[in-house]
């Protein structure tokens, strides 16, 4: 499900004070990666990506790490993505509810 404009707001504010949790090196997205990455939502639901020396860009990175996580892109900001995925058990981030038409 995509996320309104306020819960994306809502993250960002959340995720304003977080490190990167995970570094894309010069290999780029590996499996290895989009596996750590899958880890970290799990334990986390809401972190940063650092995109460094990778081939791909960090917009690049930051969508095939949302696609292969199953997991969305809230927003990148220079060479950090910042992804978000609620976890199934016991979710800790609370999401403003979306509107409805």
């Amino acid at each position: 499900m995509p996320l309104t404009s306020a819960q994306r707001a809502h993250l960002r504010g959340l995720a304003h004070k977080l490190d990167a949790v995970v570094l894309v090196g010069a290999a780029g997205v590996t499996e290895a990666v989009i596996a750590k990455v899958s880890a970290e939502l799990e334990n986390h639901e809401l972190i940063k990506v650092k995109v460094n020396e990778a081939p791909e860009t960090a917009d690049e990175a930051g969508a095939l790490l949302a696609e292969a996580t199953r997991s969305e892109l809230v927003q990148r900001i220079g060479h950090i993505a910042v992804l978000y995925r609620r976890r199934k058990r016991d979710p800790e981030i609370r999401l403003p509810a979306a509107k409805r038409a």
